[in-house]
């Protein structure tokens, strides 16, 4: 995507940061260009947005042409978003879709948000939530406005203006954490291994304050070192309008931040090298924000973040720009004082009780959730063995309702066992049972002589 420079006013989206590289024939210079475009991320939640509605806006001729001729007030006060009426009805439907994308997008923020909080969300009125975001209008969420445009340009040109503030403090809270971790590595050593391991980081500061002389960046050495070494050319035929043209890598008739910041490259390499211990990367790219900060608040003079090539060749009039002050490196001096870093402790202890608290809290609910698990588990069992045993009563229940089967289903039945039979006294067969007895002999009968 190709930014004109009425989006580079506002918004620092800039592509190619790098010099162009020079070749040398037969004393002719030829500019070989390899300008590879770089999507530079803004830092703000809403970056990709914000970049969406440029690509789609840019692809209409009318709208194009207004804000190559746009003003800085004129983009600013809100006259450029007039303008959207005017465009085309593709253009406008593809804004509409990403602005219920976005719409989209912030609500399931909102609802991420409120879930972490453990927040009831069944009745959430979106409308009010979305209030707290000001880069679109909340009350239309379906359709892209000309008040949709003009919310995005206003709240980018705010948010990008405190872009720098918050990165300093960033900073700021990266080195206080470290010398934080330093002293309290230093407390878990014994004396002798202390005094060994400060005597080792003493030399390592010591070593990264041994560079050569920075110069002061935008001053005539600081750009004839780049013009000689980066460019290829000879410092003598150093030649300011020469120089701009050189570096402005797209060609918009402007020196926008990631521009600037290139030249800086062989300044930061005389101090910092990744391969060394001693050289922190992190503080190579606040130097290089400290710098970029030093030539804007010199050189663009109507504030806008760009630097034009008037401004570039009136800069070069100015006596700092031959006799500049001392660059002051970062290693000078702290960007914290102590009572700075006392507040920054004290701060991170209560973090860590705040954490220590929670993570009881956890292990409590941990705790808990065992004990419940485990009567759960003994009322699983009860309800297992219960079913089991009334399966085992409906079993018997059937088999007593039913004849057994056998292995195909057939019934099978039991014999039943013959039981005696008593039958009553019939008088004739008894006296019949009674002829049939043998005869007793006669008894107390008299004996014949």
């Amino acid at each position: 995507m190709t930014i004109t420079p009425g989006w580079l006013l506002l918004l620092s989206l800039y592509a190619g940061v790098w010099s162009v590289p020079i070749d040398h024939h037969g004393g002719n210079h030829e500019i070989k260009e390899e300008v590879q475009e770089e999507s530079v991320d803004t830092g703000l939640y809403y970056d990709r947005y914000l970049r969406e509605v440029i690509e789609v806006l840019e692809t209409d001729p009318h709208f194009r042409e207004k804000l190559q001729t746009a003003n800085t007030e004129d983009i600013k006060n809100g006259r450029l978003s007039k303008e959207l009426d005017l465009v085309s009805h593709h253009v406008r439907t593809r804004l509409d879709e990403l602005k219920r994308q976005e719409v989209s997008r912030l609500r399931m923020l909102l609802k991420a948000k409120l879930d972490s909080t453990n927040t009831q969300s069944l009745q959430m009125d979106h409308a009010s939530l979305l209030k707290q975001f000001e880069h679109l209008d909340p009350h239309n969420q379906n359709t892209f406005e000309a008040k949709d445009l003009e919310l995005l340009i206003s709240t980018a040109t705010k948010d990008l203006e405190n872009y720098d503030a918050e990165r300093h403090e960033e900073f700021k809270r990266y080195e206080m954490l470290k010398e934080h971790e330093r002293r309290e590595y230093l407390k878990s050593l014994d004396q002798e291994k202390r005094e060994r391991e400060e005597k080792r980081m003493q030399e390592l500061k010591e070593k990264h304050r041994q560079h050569p002389k920075v110069n002061s960046p935008g001053s005539v050495a600081q750009l004839r070192e780049v013009w000689e070494e980066t460019d290829g050319l000879d410092p003598q035929e150093f030649n300011p309008k020469t120089f701009f043209k050189l570096h402005d890598t797209n060609e918009d008739g402007v020196l926008d931040e990631q521009e600037l910041e290139a030249l800086f490259t062989k300044e930061l390499e005389k101090v910092y090298d990744p391969k060394n211990e001693e050289d922190d990367m992190m503080e190579m790219e606040e130097e290089r924000l400290r710098m970029r900060e030093h030539v804007m608040k010199n050189v663009d003079m109507n504030r806008d973040r760009l630097v034009s090539l008037e401004e570039f060749l009136k800069s070069t009039e100015k006596k700092e720009f031959s006799n500049p002050k001392e660059w002051e490196t970062l290693d000078a001096k702290p960007v914290y004082t102590e009572e700075e870093l006392q507040r920054f402790e004290a701060e991170l202890r209560d973090k860590e009780e705040e954490l220590k608290r929670r993570a009881e809290t956890l292990r409590q609910e941990q705790e808990l959730l065992k004990e419940r698990g485990k009567a759960l588990e003994a009322q699983r069992r009860e309800y297992q063995q219960a079913v089991l045993e009334m399966s085992n009563r409906q079993k018997v229940q059937a088999a007593e309702r039913h004849p057994p089967s056998g292995p195909n289903g057939e019934l099978q039945f039991q014999p039943e066992t013959q039981k005696p039979e008593f039958k009553e006294a019939n008088p004739e067969h008894e006296a019949e049972a009674q002829s049939n007895l043998p005869a007793e002999p006669p008894q107390n009968l008299p004996s014949h002589t």
